[in-house]
C-alpha cells in the first residue's frame, strides 16, 4: 500500500475520500450514527506472525476500497514520476482484477474464522477450556467452509464487484489467464467455475485444513484437555489425577519411573492443601496458580506437582501454534508476487 500511503499527500486525500464517501452515505441511510460509528480508518503494519494484523488490514481494505481506487487513479493521473505511474497502474489493474477480488474474500473469511481463536490464544490470562472450545469450533467451521462455502463466497465478490464497477466473470466461460508472463490472454481447457472452484478454493482451504490438523491433532488437543485439570476455578472443580498423569506421560524425560509414582501421591495431598487454603481462592488460571504456589512455598512442599506445572505452562501448543498454522497462506500470496 505504498502507492497510497507513500506520502502525506496521499494519506490526506484518502481520508477526504474517505470522509466523504461516509457522509455521503450517512445522507442516503447506508450507514447509520451513534458512538464509536465511522471512525477515521487508517493501514495498519502488518506482521509475519500476528495475522490478526493482517485480518484487520483485510476489513480496512474493503471497507475504504472505493477511496484507494481514487486514490490510485490520483497517482496515475497526477504523479510525474514514471516508476511511480506505472506502479499505480499495475496496482489499478492488479484491484479491479475479479482474481483479487476473489483472494481477498476468501483470505477474509478464512482469517476471520481464525481470528477468535488466534486472540484466545494470545491472551496472558488464558482461558484452556474456552481455547480446547475454539479449537474444535474452528476445525468443524473450516470443514464446513470447506464442503459448502464456495456458493455463499460467490455470491459476496459479485455483490462486492457489482458496488466497485469490477467485471463480473461468467463461471461457465472458458477460463482465460489474464496476467500470464508471455501471452497476456491464455486461454485454458476449463471454465472459470472449474479454476476458481478447485484450483483456487479447494487447493487454499485444503491446505489450511492441513496445516490446522497438523497443528492441533489428537495429541496436541488431548494435551489442552489434560491441562484443564490444573485449572483453579471454582475451588478446582476441573482437578482430575488421572489427567494430570497423562500429562505426566508426555513428558517422558522430566520424570523417571520413580518420579512419576511420587508424583501420584503428591497430587493427592495437594489438591486437599490448596483446596482448604484462603490464598488460593479466586485465581485467574494456572500462571496464577504456579505464581502462588511460589508466594506461599507450595513448590517445595510440592515439587514434583510444581515442575509438571512449569511444563505445562511452556507446552509446544501455546500461543504462537495458531500463527504458525496460518503462515500457511503466505503460499496465496506468492501467486501475486
Amino acid at each position: 500500500m505504498n502507492v497510497v500511503c507513500g506520502s502525506c499527500k496521499r494519506t490526506y486525500i484518502l481520508r477526504e475520500n474517505e470522509k466523504e464517501r461516509v457522509e455521503k452515505e450517512i445522507g442516503s441511510g447506508i450507514l447509520e450514527t451513534g458512538s464509536g460509528l465511522n471512525q477515521e480508518l487508517s493501514f495498519i503494519r502488518l506482521s509475519d506472525t500476528r495475522w490478526n494484523s493482517h485480518y484487520k488490514t483485510l476489513l480496512r481494505l474493503v471497507d475504504m476500497f472505493p477511496s484507494i481506487m481514487r486514490v490510485v487513479e490520483h497517482v496515475k493521473e497526477e504523479c510525474t514520476n514514471p516508476s511511480t505511474q506505472n506502479q499505480a497502474i499495475n496496482v489499478l489493474g492488479f484491484l479491479s482484477s475479479f482474481e483479487f477480488t476473489f483472494y481477498l474474500h476468501l483470505m477474509l473469511h478464512i482469517l476471520g474464522l481464525s481470528d477468535i481463536l488466534s486472540r484466545a490464544l494470545q491472551r496472558k490470562d488464558q482461558d484452556i477450556m474456552e481455547a480446547v472450545s475454539l479449537v474444535e469450533s474452528t476445525k468443524r467451521k473450516l470443514q464446513d467452509f470447506r464442503e459448502s462455502g464456495f456458493n455463499p463466497l460467490l455470491k459476496k465478490i459479485h455483490s462486492f464487484c457489482g458496488k466497485n464497477n469490477i467485471q463480473i466473470l461468467n463461471m461457465e466461460e472458458e477460463y482465460i489467464n489474464e496476467r500470464g508472463h508471455r501471452s497476456k490472454r491464455q486461454r485454458y481447457d476449463f471454465t472459470n467455475q472449474h479454476y476458481y472452484n478447485f484450483d483456487c478454493f479447494n487447493t487454499v482451504v485444503d491446505m489450511l485444513i492441513q496445516e490446522f490438523g497438523d497443528r492441533f491433532n489428537e495429541i496436541n488437543t488431548e494435551l489442552l484437555q489434560n491441562m484443564t485439570a490444573f485449572i483453579p476455578y471454582d475451588s478446582f472443580s476441573k482437578f482430575d489425577e488421572s489427567k494430570l498423569m497423562r500429562l505426566c506421560e508426555f513428558n517422558p524425560y522430566d520424570f523417571d519411573s520413580r518420579e512419576k509414582i511420587a508424583l501420584s501421591h503428591q497430587l493427592g495431598l495437594y489438591i486437599d492443601s490448596v483446596r482448604k487454603d484462603e490464598r488460593y481462592a479466586n485465581l485467574n488460571g494456572i500462571a496464577d496458580l504456579a505464581r502462588v504456589m511460589v508466594e506461599t512455598r507450595k513448590h517445595i512442599s510440592f515439587p514434583l506437582v510444581y515442575r509438571l506445572l512449569k511444563l505445562t505452562l511452556v507446552l509446544p501448543v501455546a500461543t504462537a501454534t495458531v500463527e504458525r498454522c496460518f503462515s500457511v497462506v503466505k503460499n496465496v500470496k506468492k501467486k501475486f508476487a
